[in-house]
């Protein structure tokens, strides 16, 4: 699963900050590593090593970096399978967030070797969730803060508008607050069912 991870930090890397960077942060976190393949095995101590490097490189914190490559994983051209997978939570951002739960399954489903975090959704009051993300195991990475950005790119997607905190950590599992103000504050990103309609 962590070549995965830190594959689409290094896409993120290359696709937003130009090649020349990624070159940087390769260098300063493994000169014998220019690009991460499923080929090599690599555990979650690389992934955090990895993060270490481009915030050091970046000069930003390593959470809003995070919050970034979910941002990136929902919004960049690269990533249109990813955003298919998620726009299949349903037709509304509220439906969407309560779908969240089986999204780890569906991820495994299309990616047999993606090992997402344990995701739930707990309603508190009216319009406000609380997203819980437990890593699924000791040496998993958990990346709450990704979860902020790709939730934020997720109801512009839909055309929610929505208020998100992040509520630190209850153990293991990182807590994400969620409250809804509105289903259809914007218009929505159109979206297809079929790989090939739509964007």
């Amino acid at each position: 699963m962590h070549w995965l991870v830190n594959r689409s930090v290094e896409r993120f890397v290359r696709d937003t900050y130009g090649r020349e960077t990624w070159v940087e942060v390769a260098r300063l976190l493994d000169p014998d590593i220019d690009a991460f393949d499923a080929m090599q095995g690599f555990d979650a101590s690389v992934t955090h090593h990895l993060m270490a490097v481009v915030a050091k490189i970046l000069e930003r914190p390593a959470r809003a970096i995070e919050e970034d490559i979910g941002t990136y994983l929902v919004t960049h051209p690269h990533n249109a399978p990813v955003r298919r997978l998620l726009r299949f939570g349903g037709d509304s951002f509220e439906d969407f967030l309560h779908s969240l739960e089986d999204l780890p399954d569906r991820a495994h489903l299309a990616l047999p070797g993606l090992d997402l975090p344990r995701l739930e959704v707990i309603a508190c009051r009216g319009s406000v969730f609380t997203l819980a993300v437990t890593p699924t195991g000791p040496d998993s990475v958990c990346f709450g803060s990704a979860f902020m950005g790709l939730l934020r790119a997720m109801a512009d997607d839909y055309g929610a508008l929505v208020t998100l905190e992040h509520k630190g950590q209850d153990g293991a599992r990182e807590l994400i607050e969620v409250e809804l103000l509105a289903q259809d504050h914007g218009e929505a990103r159109a979206f297809a069912l079929g790989a090939g309609a739509g964007q």
